[in-house]
């Protein structure tokens, strides 16, 4: 079951991650992010006040807190990472972050298969064949560096949210989003930014903010079920679902060498998860 609702909360990730690149194409990544919390934001809360979540002891609280700051680093450098380059380059190089709970467990005690460190290896080999032509092409390093903060950061939240997830699911997440929110307001009003967005934007908002909260909640649970090391690196397999979409929608086209690394950075999160 852990297994299914990894790859589940991937297929959201997904999706979440598509319609938050496209919008950002066009709105400000903290104006996407920061609304599309507030929605995730009430969607927690309605599903912490249906299981009596804030009666549950207060064990979530730092960790959520974490996972916030961690997760909302990730998304705006991710969101403007996909603003500026390749989807199915960006994409990979942000879910190399299922690596950081990978180390993360190492540190802790815990041994790894041989295979995992195939994993690892040809996964970061797949990053440089990915990323080298958006070096040098006309974009520059800043969409690659952003993609590469951003797993960084995912890979920080995803440790977080697992442990969070002892305490309890449900309010680790609604803590989360809080922290977020919290954070973005915060900011808005200090630098007066706040706008951006148009009444048109509601759609693709709503599609972000449920899809994103759906997907951590689904990793939360499978925390529970399986081992971190696997089902972070399962949920990671998210961008299989970016690049189909940009490719089905976009119509986007890699170029061979990029072609290759995108395949070997996802085979290298698939053996990493195999072990």
């Amino acid at each position: 079951m852990s297994v299914v609702l990894s790859l589940l909360s991937s297929v959201l990730w997904g999706t979440s991650d598509f319609a938050g690149g496209l919008l950002s194409r066009r709105r400000p990544a903290y104006a996407v992010v920061g609304a599309s919390q507030a929605v995730g934001l009430l969607v927690a809360t309605v599903v912490a006040l249906a299981t009596a979540g804030f009666a549950e002891p207060r064990g979530w609280v730092p960790w959520s807190v974490l996972a916030g700051v961690a997760g909302a680093l990730g998304l705006v450098s991710y969101y403007a990472a996909l603003a500026e380059g390749t989807m199915g380059v960006v994409s990979p190089i942000a879910a190399l972050g299922a690596i950081v709970p990978v180390v993360v467990g190492v540190l802790s005690g815990e041994q790894p298969a041989a295979v995992v460190l195939v994993g690892v290896v040809v996964a970061l080999a797949g990053v440089v064949a990915a990323s080298g032509p958006e070096l040098s092409g006309g974009t520059g390093a800043r969409p690659v560096l952003l993609a590469a903060l951003a797993g960084v950061a995912f890979g920080a939240t995803l440790t977080f949210l697992a442990v969070g997830a002892d305490h309890s699911p449900v309010m680790t997440l609604w803590g989360m989003r809080t922290t977020t929110v919290l954070g973005f307001g915060c900011a808005a009003l200090a630098t007066r930014s706040v706008g951006g967005l148009e009444q048109r934007d509601l759609g693709p908002l709503l599609l972000i903010g449920v899809s994103d909260v759906g997907a951590n909640l689904l990793y939360a649970l499978a925390t529970q079920l399986g081992l971190v090391s696997v089902t972070a690196v399962l949920a990671s397999l998210y961008p299989v679902v970016t690049v189909l979409l940009a490719w089905w929608l976009l119509h986007e086209r890699l170029l061979r060498i990029q072609q290759v690394g995108v395949v070997a950075a996802l085979a290298g999160v698939v053996l990493v998860s195999w072990g």
